[in-house]
């Protein structure tokens, strides 16, 4: 019985070490809803520039994002785009972010609709903020206006505006990614969650000692 006192009081200790691990696994941070695919979309090259509003939890790291985007049917896909984070529209630093893609559809024997998802350098963020893209290259350049990379349009609860029309728009389909800060319970729920186990163990030892 000296092994199960003992074997009870590493279980507490075990139990308590949990209690405080940080929550910090992968999650959505910030989802704009899914994407349409059909209704519209706005460039994001060729000297244009969409910003969307989001909020993500308090002590968040941003690591990843995912984007549907469309071009003209047989034209070259998305290769790279600069994203920028902000307190503002169209504010941030911008940063070149390289696509994995796969095609989602052809839009209306026009658009082939691509899903793109991006992994970047952790970006430090609490609460409310703006998503910038602009500068979209493909595999043709980044130059070609004819070639114009269209940013979905989902009309989800973001607010968006476009650069190149100084105008509120609907805005786009796209999720954030990463970790939210450690989580650790109060420490009088701690107190109380190890007395009660302590208490247990008195009670197993008055068993054995009566």
């Amino acid at each position: 019985m000296k092994m199960s006192i003992a074997s009870l009081s590493l279980l507490t200790v075990c139990c308590l070490m949990l209690a405080v691990a940080p929550a910090m696994a992968d999650a959505t941070l910030y989802s704009n809803g899914p994407y349409n695919g059909n209704k519209a979309a706005w460039g994001i090259n060729a000297g244009n520039a969409v910003s969307d509003s989001f909020t993500v939890p308090s002590g968040s790291s941003i690591e990843d994002l995912a984007i549907v985007y469309w071009v003209l049917t047989g034209n070259p896909v998305l290769t790279s785009v600069d994203m920028s984070i902000g307190s503002t529209s169209f504010g941030g630093t911008p940063q070149t972010l390289t696509p994995i893609f796969k095609r989602l559809l052809l839009n209306n024997g026009t658009f082939d609709v691509y899903e793109a998802v991006f992994a970047f350098t952790n970006i430090p963020w609490s609460g409310a903020g703006w998503l910038t893209l602009q500068n979209a290259c493909t595999t043709a350049g980044c130059s070609f206006s004819s070639d114009t990379v269209y940013w979905d349009e989902n009309d989800g609860p973001s607010l968006a505006w476009d650069r190149s029309s100084d105008t509120q728009i609907g805005s786009e389909s796209f999720t954030l990614t990463g970790t939210t800060a450690p989580t650790t319970p109060e420490p009088s729920s701690l107190m109380l969650f190890g007395s009660g186990i302590l208490g247990l163990a008195g009670i197993l030892r008055k068993k054995v000692i009566g």
